[in-house]
């Protein structure tokens, strides 16, 4: 299928999360897009567009769907279609599709395979070593400082990395990990690297090939308890853009880890189009990649996509079809966050079905983005899982902002409601 770019698109976004809400809101505002419709959804989502209850990570279904409703463009969400190939699918179906194919998405579904990609390129990362065997594993967590971080090399929804502050933990983990009983399949190869300090940031890329446009840096809060305390969860809150990066910084991480992973990808052959989120540690050696993700952050986009002052569905678009990204996208002033409520209980167990009250008219400079809601019989809207919504406040400062989105926050209300009071607290007390 050839396509104009003045075509009424009808766009599929596939996935579930607040992240996918986020690109339907934005992609559906795009004067190129004639209708927006959604898989699977959620009950939130489901309010504003037509959502179709099939499994993402389910090729056929989605090829199925696409052929039915007569799709012409799909944005990918989440990472495990990517990793099943589900851009390949599409691309030998003549649908162009925003996300890279199995081979790129390889950066984030193997964080061995990106290891020894960062090594191989001699791009800035922490020492590690990568392991199958029990015995092999030990040996180098007895040569290893303490802390240490024991990664599940697959992918493990945002919680297959631990820190370990002692070696029995340390040993523990790889035993479980190795075992089958954390991850299952996705821990029985592991990660093993040195602990990084320092404070973390995201930087996203929008690739086609070696041409990529960057996006407003953001930072991610992905412990559970305020101060950066508790478990490790998908990501509580976020806020764009992260004043802690300087423009002379982002050109260096650009020089250093942007353009060598692009030019390296290729060199591999791989031709890498979609979204790069490198996930940063800004040690005290300088900027060391911790991991890549092939796919927006959830909750970052919530944050930086409200930042971009220009219809991003050419972008998007463009880099499907590996055409040349644009120097540079227009953004707003000011500064972005969302927070996310969540169940109590989350990222362990937590209840399910509690009944969602929302405000009918939203505090002005603020939206509500659905992740872990659905629509019960009755047709209420319920909870549905651990991150259940996401405040988001759009500010002239990031104070501003924050006061939005709290004030959003606490205008919604259902009974286990969680959420982190003290998101963008090191932007804020730095300024």
């Amino acid at each position: 299928m050839s396509m104009a770019i003045n075509d009424n698109l009808k766009i599929l976004i596939l996935g579930s999360g607040g992240r996918e809400h986020m690109l339907a809101k934005v992609c559906s505002q795009s004067p190129l897009a004639n209708e927006v419709i959604v898989a699977p959804g959620n009950g939130g989502m489901a309010k504003e567009f037509t959502c179709f209850p099939i499994n993402a990570g389910d090729n056929a279904a989605v090829l199925d769907l696409v052929r039915q409703e007569e799709v012409n463009f799909v944005v990918v969400g989440p990472e495990v279609p990517l990793c099943n190939g589900i851009v390949d699918a599409l691309a030998d179906a003549n649908v162009p599709a925003y996300g890279p194919n199995a081979a790129g998405a390889q950066l984030e579904g193997s964080k061995a395979f990106t290891k020894d990609f960062l090594a191989r390129h001699g791009i800035p990362t922490a020492a590690y070593g990568t392991f199958t065997e029990v015995e092999d594993a030990l040996a180098f967590l007895a040569q290893s400082d303490l802390p240490v971080v024991v990664k599940a090399s697959g992918l493990a929804a945002g919680k297959g990395v631990i820190i370990c502050q002692t070696r029995e933990e340390a040993e523990d983990a790889t035993r479980e990990m190795l075992s089958g009983a954390s991850f299952g399949e996705s821990g029985k190869k592991v990660v093993i690297e040195e602990f990084l300090e320092g404070e973390e940031a995201s930087l996203h890329v929008i690739a086609s090939g070696e041409s990529y446009v960057t996006l407003p840096m953001s930072q991610d809060h992905k412990n559970i308890g305020e101060g950066d305390v508790g478990l490790n969860t998908g990501g509580m809150g976020a806020y764009a853009p992260a004043s802690l990066v300087t423009p002379e910084m982002l050109a260096d991480y650009e020089e250093n880890v942007v353009r060598p992973t692009l030019a390296g990808l290729k060199a591999d052959g791989i031709d890498f189009r979609g979204t790069l989120y490198v996930g940063l540690m800004l040690s005290a050696d300088g900027p060391k990649v911790l991991e890549f993700n092939v796919r927006f952050g959830d909750p970052e986009t919530q944050a930086i996509l409200p930042m971009v002052n220009e219809d991003l569905l050419p972008s998007l678009l463009a880099s499907a079809k590996g055409e040349p990204m644009p120097e540079r996208l227009k953004f707003k002033e000011g500064a972005t966050m969302v927070v996310v409520l969540a169940s109590k209980g989350y990222p362990e167990s937590y209840p399910k079905g509690e009944i969602i009250e929302v405000p009918e008219n939203l505090p002005e400079g603020t939206q509500l983005v659905h992740a872990g809601t659905s629509l019960a019989d009755s047709g209420e809207l319920i909870t549905s899982g651990g991150r259940v919504l996401g405040a988001v406040g759009i500010g002239s400062n990031l104070g501003e902002a924050a006061k939005k989105a709290y004030l959003l926050c606490d205008q919604v209300a259902f009974e286990s409601k969680y959420f982190r009071r003290d998101i963008g607290h090191h932007e804020l007390n730095r300024t």
